[in-house]
């Protein structure tokens, strides 16, 4: 029973593989029949399709060539249109350039027939030049031959003058020269004058307006000190406590000073007496404050000079500080500031040096102002121009050289060595700005009230300015007015003429200024004149 169970199974297991087989076989011959069918369908559609396409391409190329044959044509004809046109045009411009050409030969002939008309008129001028040629060279044989009588009878005349006149040729010509060079000399002279006038009215008038508006804008004090400084007393009993025992204390005083007291019977008072400021200074605090103290002895003396010297540098020092900052400038070495300083105690014909000195960088600065000119220059410049005077009476030279010196020495600018050194006329000016310090020194100086001078001096400037004026020949009378600021000349007219007397101007005041130290500037006024009298009886 079992064994034909498990038979059935084989039995049955058998017949699915084989109907498994027979279906896999089935399927393959199924799929390599339908291909076959399908590549013969293909082939066959294929084959109608080329058909079809052959025939279009037959047709396009038939219609291309029947196209092209139309296409040939037009362009053809186009062609032959196109060269019918281009004959035409070039007919047509060949026809006008023969007609340009036939109207330039036109003119080509007109213009030979011109030229030759042209020369033939050419060949006659040649023969009338020609013609002239001979003229002139006959004219001019003529003329050498007159020529040559003039000189000859020019000889004949210059030695009948030298023998009537009895002078050479030569001095004939250097007395004619003579007298041409004269009469140039008085022309130029006289041109030169009314330049002159003209030049000298029109800058007259700005100089002024300019000068006004910085003397109007510029006032300070002045303060007229000598070489003495007087100290007032309580009592007449203070001069014996001054003077001392055998006299030590007033030789103590000056000589810690160096200054001279004098104690006279002038009542209340004791002058101190020295050219130098700053000692006669130190030696006026010195005595107040011993008197304020009323211990008057050696030891006290030196003590109080030895402070008072210390407060006066401070002074000094504060003073020149002041002035640079009145001014408005900056940037002084500390040792030109000291010495600007010590100028308070100093001064010249009587007035502050100081005070002289700000008033010139102020006037310098207000005319640099108008004039738009560098306006610091020339107030550092006013400023320094007398620095020299503050060591002139310890040091060998003039204060012009002395303060350009000391302005090299602390590294002033160039500009500001020369408007110093220029101030007086030592050297040549080199800037507008030096000029104007100049100007201002003078200004400064000779307004009335700034200076004062002994009544001696003044004298004797006065006869010296007069006796200057009168050296010179054809100079008759000279006066000196306007107290020494001008100086009138009265010349002899026969001797003197015009020009010059213009010239005799210049000389005088070239001379004063060599000769002769004033203040501020001195006006030379020449006058000629010629006077005719008669009587009638």
């Amino acid at each position: 029973m079992h064994i034909y169970n498990l038979g059935s199974l084989f039995l049955a297991t058998m017949d699915i593989g084989l109907a498994v087989g027979l279906i896999c076989v089935a399927v393959v011959l199924g799929i390599i029949i339908g291909g076959l069918l399908g590549r013969f369908i293909y082939q066959k559609i294929t084959d109608k399709k080329l058909g079809t396409v052959e025939e279009r391409t037959r047709k396009m190329i038939d219609d291309a060539a029947v196209e092209c044959k139309t296409l040939k044509k037009d362009a053809i004809l186009e062609a032959k249109e196109q060269e019918l046109k281009l004959r035409n045009e070039f007919e047509k411009e060949s026809n006008e350039k023969k007609k340009e050409l036939s109207k330039l030969e036109q003119r080509l002939q007109s213009r030979e027939d011109n030229l030759d008309k042209r020369e033939d008129s050419l060949l006659k001028k040649n023969d009338e030049i020609e013609k002239q040629k001979k003229d002139l060279q006959n004219k001019e044989q003529e003329i050498k031959r007159t020529q040559e009588k003039i000189n000859h009878q020019h000889d004949l005349m210059v030695q009948e003058l030298e023998k009537v006149a009895q002078l050479t040729k030569d001095e004939a010509k250097q007395l004619l020269t003579n007298e041409i060079l004269d009469e140039t000399r008085r022309d130029v002279a006289i041109q030169v004058r009314n330049i002159e006038q003209t030049a000298k009215d029109e800058a007259t008038t700005e100089a002024k307006k300019i000068i006004s508006l910085a003397i109007q804008r510029c006032a300070s004090d002045h303060t007229s000190e000598i070489t003495v400084s007087v100290v007032p007393l309580p009592s007449d009993d203070m001069k014996a406590r001054i003077i001392g025992r055998e006299g030590r204390n007033i030789r103590a005083l000056e000589n810690a000073t160096g200054i001279e007291l004098i104690v006279d019977d002038t009542p209340e008072v004791v002058i101190v007496s020295g050219f130098d400021p700053i000692r006669r200074e130190v030696a006026r605090l010195t005595l107040e404050r011993l008197i304020a103290d009323g211990r008057i002895h050696p030891a006290r003396i030196e003590e109080t000079v030895e402070k008072v010297k210390k407060e006066l540098d401070q002074e000094i020092k504060a003073a020149g500080e002041s002035a640079m900052f009145e001014v408005g400038i900056f940037g002084l070495h500390p040792e030109l500031i000291k010495l600007i300083g010590r100028l308070k105690y100093r001064t010249s014909y009587g007035q502050n040096v100081y005070n002289h000195s700000i008033e010139v960088a102020q006037l310098a600065g207000l005319m640099a102002s108008e004039l738009g000119l560098d306006v610091n220059l020339a107030k550092r410049a006013g400023l320094l121009h007398d620095i020299g005077k503050a060591v002139d009476h310890e040091q060998e030279g003039t204060h012009v050289q002395l303060g350009a010196d000391l302005a090299k020495k602390y590294k002033e600018n160039a500009n500001v060595v020369n408007a110093i050194a220029a101030h007086h006329g030592d050297v040549e000016p080199k800037t507008v700005e030096a000029v104007l310090v100049a100007a201002a020194d003078a200004i400064s100086g000779a307004r009335p009230g700034a200076r004062r001078e002994t009544g001696t001096n003044y004298v004797k400037r006065l006869e010296k300015l007069e006796s200057i004026a009168s050296s010179f020949n054809g100079v008759e009378k000279s006066y000196a007015i306007q107290a020494g600021r001008e100086v009138r000349v009265m010349v002899k007219p026969e001797q003197i003429d015009d020009a010059q007397a213009m010239f005799l101007a210049k000389d005088i005041a070239k001379k004063i200024e060599a000769e002769l130290e004033y203040p501020g500037q001195i006006k030379v006024n020449v006058i000629r004149e010629s006077r005719a009298v008669e009587y009638a009886k």
